[in-house]
């Protein structure tokens, strides 16, 4: 599954993973060649195949 979405995330952006929603949302750190690494705040940094995962902005808080 190809995501354009995801070739838009840059570093700072909040974002959201829809399959995991307790890890929170999380922080791009970086955005290189479809892999996309997130610092979570309940899990950690993890790198995202963006090929595979569709991750969800945030904008503005709740």
């Amino acid at each position: 599954m190809s995501n354009d979405l995801n070739a838009l995330l840059e570093p700072g952006m909040l974002v959201e993973h829809p399959g995991k929603p307790e890890w929170g949302r999380g922080q791009v750190q970086s955005n290189i060649g479809g892999r996309i690494t997130v610092n979570f705040p309940d899990e950690g940094k993890v790198v995202i195949d963006g090929r595979r995962v569709a991750l969800l902005p945030v904008f503005g808080e709740d």
